[in-house]
């Protein structure tokens, strides 16, 4: 048996979007991707993946699950087998066996993570207050024009002089979890604090949680900048500064940007550019590429226009070329010598900067060929051979078949060979194995009115859109609980004892092989029958999903209160029996929710 700890971390670092596309041609449609449905036929598509939930589903058979689920379903895989198949491509080994699941241990495991991420938490809100007690570092942030709501909103701070500040906000210090989160250096028995008179930049996951930092110096040094090693918590391959702070500028914007520092990313923001991001002290990596291609469909590089930017740009450009699609787009702009787009903007000013990004930049095709030939001689064969042999194997990468074609049908103009020999030297591509699909029969009543849900029924479907809300499910041990009622304790006891952030598809899977399985997916199908009133998390949704649990543990304990009456009317009332309904009874009525 495979863990579950192990499933969800696999789901946590696959796109199903990615998975997906490789098997059958996905395009955008409004926040999620559509296709004909590849289990059954059909003329219009009606086959939806949610790159935000990481699930699949089909309006018109019903198929849905997660990228594991399809992979079982579409290339008719075994789980064992369809679970190895997505760990190859992430590098994952799967475990051969697994002990009995432990349930101490998976709590300790569980308990260590909540500890790391309440310590950088406590480590920003110290840092924050720090800030307010510093007149030089507000200085220095007022002489780069930033004012107190950006400073609010990318949550900056100072990190004092000294080796062990943040012993005033930690005892004992200091801790493991000091050391694990890379907030304090164990150097042979030593310990002091890796941040000391520096500018302070959170960087949080997705899901706002702070789980590492960014530290500038305020006058000369070096480092300039200090960032938080490889944590447990922190992977700077995997995460983009400011792109949880930047998700409603980029929903609104279409488009995406990426600068090479924190400070660009702020300044930016501050001008009214607020789309941008930034790699966390390293190169544009594949992961980052990936995470950017599901924001959105434009993203925009802006480097420096030194030689260290363009080196930049070619690793970023290298890195995108096998995950390049014919409906994305990626472009590249280099400003002058002597500026970066925190100077720049100040300089010229939003409107200038917004304007060279929309139609100075060049696209990725033409920057591609730019960057290749610049040193070659292309009046000489020589030359012409040279840009074959350096392009051949960059081509070889792109998996748009679109794209593809095009770029060779370019080299095949610049080098002046026609495109079926210019095919034979670059060398064709093997055909892809045909894999048999499994045919889902539809439904012999398609469209159907939903069935009247129960309370219990919208709750649980409530929970397997935003897992997030698992916290708020609360029943209390004393209550009676059977049928829908031990389905949903039984999806939010499992959404709370994994370690790793769920999102729906992962939810999906974790309930595979469960007492409750079935249940759930017919929940599950029922949800995505009118899916827009699932699909959102705000306040409002949630406090709904609140008061939601509330009243079914009144009910609950209404339900139970009466069977233990009925039980002592018939004499048949034990004595914890007894004192349970006197402790139902006496307890305060909860205040009635007010009507919206």
């Amino acid at each position: 048996m495979i863990p579950s700890d192990f499933i969800d971390e696999l789901l946590s670092k696959v796109d199903i979007v990615d998975i997906i596309d490789e098997q059958v041609p996905l395009k955008k449609g409004g926040a999620n991707y559509m296709a004909c449905c590849p289990f059954h036929k059909e003329k219009s598509p009606s086959f939806s993946v949610s790159p935000s939930k990481q699930f699949y589903h089909c309006f018109g058979c019903g198929a849905h699950g997660s990228a594991l689920g399809f992979i079982m379903e579409y290339q008719g895989l075994g789980f064992v087998e369809a679970v190895q198949y997505l760990a190859d491509r992430v590098g994952m080994t799967v475990p051969k066996s697994a002990a009995t699941p432990n349930p101490q241990a998976t709590a300790a495991r569980k308990q260590q993570q909540q500890t790391l991420e309440d310590t950088t938490a406590a480590a920003a809100a110290f840092y924050q207050h720090q800030l307010a007690k510093n007149p030089r570092a507000q200085n220095y942030l007022q002489q780069r024009g930033l004012n107190a709501d950006i400073i609010e909103h990318y949550g900056l701070g100072y990190a004092p002089d000294g080796w062990q500040p943040l012993a005033e906000a930690f005892q004992p210090y200091p801790s493991n979890a000091l050391v694990n989160s890379g907030m304090v250096i164990d150097k042979d028995g030593k310990h002091y604090d890796r941040f000391r008179d520096r500018i302070m930049f959170p960087i949080r996951s997705q899901r706002g949680q702070v789980i590492g930092f960014g530290g500038r110096v305020l006058d000369k040094g070096e480092p300039k900048y200090l960032n938080s090693p490889e944590t447990p918590l922190f992977d700077k391959g995997r995460n983009l500064y400011g792109l949880f702070e930047a998700r409603a500028a980029i929903k609104d914007a279409g488009r995406i940007l990426v600068v090479e520092g924190y400070m660009d990313v702020v300044a930016l923001a501050q001008f009214g550019i607020g789309y941008s991001v930034a790699a966390l002290g390293t190169a544009t990596s594949a992961e980052h590429v990936k995470l950017l291609l599901r924001q959105v469909d434009n993203v925009y590089f802006c480097f420096d226009g030194d030689r260290a930017g363009r080196k930049a740009a070619w690793r970023a450009l290298e890195n995108a070329l096998p995950l390049l699609k014919d409906d994305k787009a990626l472009h590249f702009l280099f400003l002058p010598a002597e500026h970066d787009p925190d100077s720049y903007i100040r300089a010229h000013g939003a409107a200038a900067f917004e304007d060279a990004l929309l139609h100075q930049s060049q696209p990725l095709s033409a920057y591609f060929w730019q960057a290749l030939s610049e040193n070659i001689d292309l009046q000489q064969q020589e030359g012409k051979a040279e840009l074959i042999k350096t392009s051949a194997p960059l081509l070889a990468q792109i998996q748009a078949p679109a794209l593809a074609y095009l770029l060779r049908q370019q080299l095949s103009q610049m080098v002046g060979i026609d495109e079926h020999n210019l095919a034979n030297l670059l060398g064709q591509d093997a055909p892809k194995r045909h894999v048999q699909q499994k045919r889902h029969q539809l439904p012999q009543q398609t469209f159907r009115q939903p069935e009247m849900s129960t309370l219990v029924q919208k709750q649980i479907r409530a929970l397997l859109i935003n897992p997030q809300w698992a916290v708020y499910t609360e029943l209390p041990e004393y209550l009676d609980l059977s049928g829908d009622f031990a389905c949903l304790a039984a999806l939010a006891e499992r959404i709370q004892a994994s370690i790793t952030p769920l999102n729906s598809g992962a939810v999906l899977e974790l309930m595979r092989h469960s007492d409750h399985e079935h249940s759930i997916r017919h929940i599950f199908r029922q949800a995505m029958r009118s899916p827009e009133e699932y699909q959102h998390s705000d306040a409002e949704a949630c406090e709904d999903f609140k008061q939601g649990m509330q009243r079914l543990r009144d009910a609950l304990k209404s339900r139970q209160i009466d069977a233990l009456k009925h039980k002592l009317q018939q004499g048949e009332l034990s004595a914890s029996e007894k004192q349970l309904l006197l402790t139902l009874l006496s307890a305060p009525k909860p205040p009635p929710q007010a009507s919206g």
